[in-house]
């Protein structure tokens, strides 16, 4: 079973990989047979634990372990989590390996509250790589002024990462700037760095949102005209910028020694207008050696009819620094739109974390009064 749009996108270079995860995917076949489909890696975040952990039954036998063990609720959530990766991860390994590596992946977020303490994300860094102990596993680490250090310092001791929340093209840069220092180091350190890999979240669809709401506010025809091109736009100059940092002597140096490089991976990709094309950040996007996380509503879209024709990147530069232009004559500034988009998405991701940790603590109450009362 394979499916011909997913084909096609990875015909034109866009691994498709599922914004998802539950053991109600894992253990019930569902995941299998997605990546039977062409689902080739699986990202996580707090709030799909936490949905997951509050549907079904498949957690009552690992929570009423942990009840009986005495575990409190950080505990809970990190045997929890790093149970579902391995899981996944186990899941997924055949396309690991069939893919050198390459895919076959599957993503696990540091505690967002640990965003702008280095130290302390680079050491929930380490103890998430060892606590899941497979090869085929992403770190996710916020891409926060204080996080780039810690990204550099999490690859140059041999841990792939997946780096989160990036909206402005200046952060993701610097991002990819990381990246080379924290491969050189390793290089340095003794590990083979054709086995560390990494990613580059770009957010897309959070950022039309935040601007087409300033554009109706404004409200003229050369506003309306520019509604929902803005997404598209900046993650197309991120291609370019990657395009860029990664023909230079400095990168050459590092993919003589095996490196491969940091692949763009397009995320928040579920249309929040209803108006729009609901494949439309997945069409939009196509290039070579990039990433498509799609929660499960994008990924159905896309197998059922999205009309994937090609690269839709390279080409688009002029026009997309166009669009950004603009906005800005219209007086809707680039830079303070991404610091607040960094903002609020950390201020989610930090209120997703603390609904988890609330789901945890009710899922262990809710076992130990059936526990005691046996």
């Amino acid at each position: 079973m394979s499916s011909t749009n997913l084909e096609t996108l990875h015909r034109n270079g866009v691994s498709v990989w599922l914004d998802d995860l539950s053991r109600e995917l894992t253990d019930g076949g569902e995941l299998q047979r997605l990546v039977d489909l062409g689902v080739l890696g699986v990202t996580s975040n707090p709030t799909i634990f936490a949905t997951a952990l509050s549907k079904g039954d498949r957690y009552t036998e690992q929570v009423t372990e942990l009840v009986k063990a005495g575990a409190d609720t950080e505990k809970a959530v990190f045997e929890i989590t790093t149970e579902d990766v391995r899981r996944a991860a186990d899941v997924l390994k055949p396309v690991f390996d069939r893919t050198d590596g390459l895919d076959g992946r599957v993503s696990l977020e540091v505690d967002p509250r640990l965003a702008r303490d280095t130290a302390a994300t680079e050491e929930s860094a380490r103890q998430l790589w060892k606590a899941v102990g497979k090869e085929n596993l992403y770190i996710k680490i916020p891409a926060t002024v204080e996080g780039l250090a810690a990204i550099s310092t999490a690859l140059s001791e041999g841990i792939s990462v997946n780096v989160t929340l990036i909206f402005s093209l200046d952060r993701y840069r610097a991002v990819m700037q990381a990246f080379l220092t924290g491969l050189e180091q390793a290089k340095l350190n003794g590990h083979d760095i054709s086995k560390i890999e990494s990613v580059a979240s770009f957010f897309v669809s959070r950022v039309d949102t935040e601007i087409d709401k300033r554009l109706d506010e404004i409200g003229t025809e050369e506003a309306k005209a520019l509604r929902s091109k803005a997404g598209l736009a900046n993650a197309r100059l991120a291609y370019q910028a990657y395009e860029e940092v990664f023909s230079t002597p400095r990168w050459q140096v590092l993919k003589e020694s095996g490196a491969r490089a940091q692949r763009p991976l397009w995320a928040s990709t579920g249309v929040k207008d209803p108006n729009l094309p609901d494949t439309l950040y997945v069409t939009g996007l196509v290039a070579p050696n990039t990433v498509n996380t799609m929660p499960g509503k994008t990924l159905d879209a896309t197998v059922d009819h999205a009309e994937v024709s090609g690269d839709t990147i390279r080409g688009s530069y002029g026009e997309s620094q166009q669009v950004l232009d603009d906005l800005e004559r219209l007086g809707i500034s680039y830079s303070e739109v991404v610091e607040l988009l960094e903002t609020e998405g950390l201020d989610k991701f930090e209120k997703s974390w603390t609904e988890l940790l609330q789901t945890v603590t009710d899922e262990l109450e809710r076992v130990k009064t059936q526990v005691d009362a046996q």
